[in-house]
């Protein structure tokens, strides 16, 4: 149960937003580069607002060498010059504000990329400079240290550790790195480093950002003691530590940064928001949604969950009570720049919870998938999250329906995970492809030219143009969902289903039902508000949802 929904004063905007979030790179093109860009956005305010979204989360912006799609960051208060200046993040600021959708932007604070200056600076002063213990440098095994200091991996394939060479020319240390070697990790034991993101915090935050996604929040602070070099690798060795206590991962003292943090977002009027991305156990979870902490944190089940009605039930039930018992509210995603598009998902062969890996790592191939049942599924899962109580996080392009673009030819791709384990796994480039904005063009409406990652031909009958001058479209759809969902209001309550089918209420006026099933069922007694799918003979289809107002 929770309590009813109300109209958010300016503190709790957030509870119950729906939030887009948008990868700039690929959004919409300003300048015909070939690369998304702030001003490109800007020119597309019109349209977030007639979606109808309450918030925009901008993936990474900042100067970058692209070597992980800009989550290696060079300067964390500055714009990389393909995609504007300050003076444009500031002009789109303002553009969001006036049509009333709030801001918020991505913090990278695990790693730096190693064109920071922090980085350059610790290459430039040797073994045992203060500018090196910004970063987890070490001494490699062997009496040459020609062995990394321990048989760790990347998240990216290949080894967690890259060997320096010493500013007189001989082979050195060794740094740490979780994910790509561009990306080293920084040592969070550093006063320096917390103040410095502190006043980055700020620096946004006075710029008049709203709120803010934490990369990778529960992985800051870290223990690389050499009493844990035996591990074999940091994969799958949750369980050999005290809970709170992994060398890398949801350490206890984590919580101690955000602390701080919280305590500068709360200096705001009104406070600033954050969002915590923690794949973490949901008991876990629920320290960073604290309103001592982060204030909420990604809940990603419904996105690693398959079309099932056990599974979402199940998973609706425990994020609702952890959100009650954390005094925040939960968030609700299927899809977002690291995962495969879930009307992909949904549309493959095999089992319903398939999360597209296998699919990849075959090629990809468009006729392999069931596009049609994929979207079916998809805005039937979509249309019973947007009643659930608490915020929604759309990624741009699934109002559209988007698919997945599974084939990219191997000299095109950019995400480090393909290049990394050599392409036996073909990355995350599918999901950010740019968006279509016309049904013809050089990039779909892209830009003036071509795009930075090719677009099939298939994307033309997904294109804006397209969907708005069709009334059953999913751009339609969403738009009318969205507007919809302002209305719900109440608590939350389960009422008795069937198999197969899920019946909730909110309040005493909205009845919700979702059939997982192939069969029609039932209609609750009402006016029907939204479907997404036409009924069936005065019943609702099967793999679709309803919601109707008593």
């Amino acid at each position: 149960m929770t309590p009813a929904k109300h109209d958010p004063s300016p503190a709790d905007w957030w509870r119950e937003a729906v939030v887009y979030q948008i990868y700039p790179r690929s959004f919409a093109d300003g300048n015909g580069d070939g690369i998304g860009d702030l001003a490109g956005i800007t020119g597309r305010v019109g349209y977030l607002a007639d979606l109808g979204v309450d918030a925009v989360w901008l993936s990474p912006f900042y100067p970058s060498a692209l070597a992980d799609g800009g989550y290696d960051v060079d300067d964390y208060r500055d714009v990389d010059p393909r995609l504007g200046t300050l003076a444009d993040i500031d002009a789109l600021i303002a553009a969001l504000h006036g049509a009333g959708i709030k801001v918020i932007v991505d913090i990278v604070p695990n790693h730096t990329s190693d064109r920071h200056a922090w980085f350059r600076e610790a290459l430039a002063t040797g073994r045992g400079s203060d500018a090196r213990g910004r970063y987890h440098f070490r001494e490699g095994r062997g009496d040459d240290g020609a062995s990394p200091p321990n048989g760790w991996t990347s998240i990216f394939g290949g080894p967690a550790w890259t060997r320096v060479v010493e500013p007189d020319g001989t082979p050195g240390q060794w740094y740490f790195h979780y994910f790509a070697a561009e990306q080293p990790d920084l040592n969070w034991d550093r006063r320096d480093v917390r103040d410095d993101f502190l006043r980055t915090i700020r620096f946004w935050a006075d710029r008049g950002v709203d709120g803010f996604r934490i990369d990778v929040a529960f992985m800051l602070t870290k223990d690389l003691d050499p009493a844990h070099d035996a591990l074999p690798d940091v994969h799958g060795t949750e369980q050999m530590f005290p809970e709170g206590h992994h060398p890398l991962f949801d350490r206890d003292d984590v919580q101690d940064v955000y602390a701080e943090w919280r305590r500068v977002f709360d200096d705001y009027d009104p406070p600033r928001t954050a969002v915590a991305e923690a794949w973490v156990p949901a008991h876990r979870r629920v320290r960073y949604a604290s309103p001592a902490s982060l204030g909420q944190a990604f809940n990603f089940d419904l996105l690693e969950a398959g079309f099932d009605a056990v599974a979402f039930r199940e998973i609706i039930e425990r994020n609702v009570a952890d959100a009650t018992a954390s005094g925040t509210s939960s968030t609700w995603v299927f899809s977002n720049h690291d995962v495969v598009r879930h009307a992909t998902r949904y549309g493959l062969p095999g089992p319903a919870g398939d999360d597209g890996g296998d699919w990849l790592r075959s090629g990809g191939d468009p006729a392999a998938v069931d596009a049609a049942r994929g979207l079916r599924r998809a805005r039937a899962a979509t249309l019973l999250m947007l009643a659930l109580p608490g915020s929604a996080y759309l990624y741009q392009g699934e109002e559209l329906g988007l698919q997945e673009v599974g084939s990219i030819p191997a000299a095109e791709r950019q995400d480090p995970v393909f290049f990394r384990s050599r392409g036996a796994d073909v990355g995350r480039d599918g999901c950010r492809v740019p968006l279509p904005w016309t049904s013809t063009g050089p990039s779909f409406g892209f830009g003036a030219g071509g795009a930075h990652l090719p677009q099939p031909s298939w994307f033309a009958r997904y294109a804006v143009d397209v969907e708005e001058a069709d009334p059953d479209s999913t751009l339609w759809f969403y738009r009318n969902a969205l507007r919809a969902r302002r209305e719900i209001t109440g608590v939350f309550a389960w009422e008795d289903g069937s198999p197969g089918v899920l019946r909730f209420s909110r309040g005493d006026e909205w009845r919700i039902v979702a059939n997982f099933g192939e069969a029609p069922v039932a209609l609750p007694q009402g006016e029907v508000v939204m479907t997404s799918a036409p009924l069936d003979a005065g019943r609702l289809a099967g793999e679709a949802t309803v919601w109707v107002r008593r």
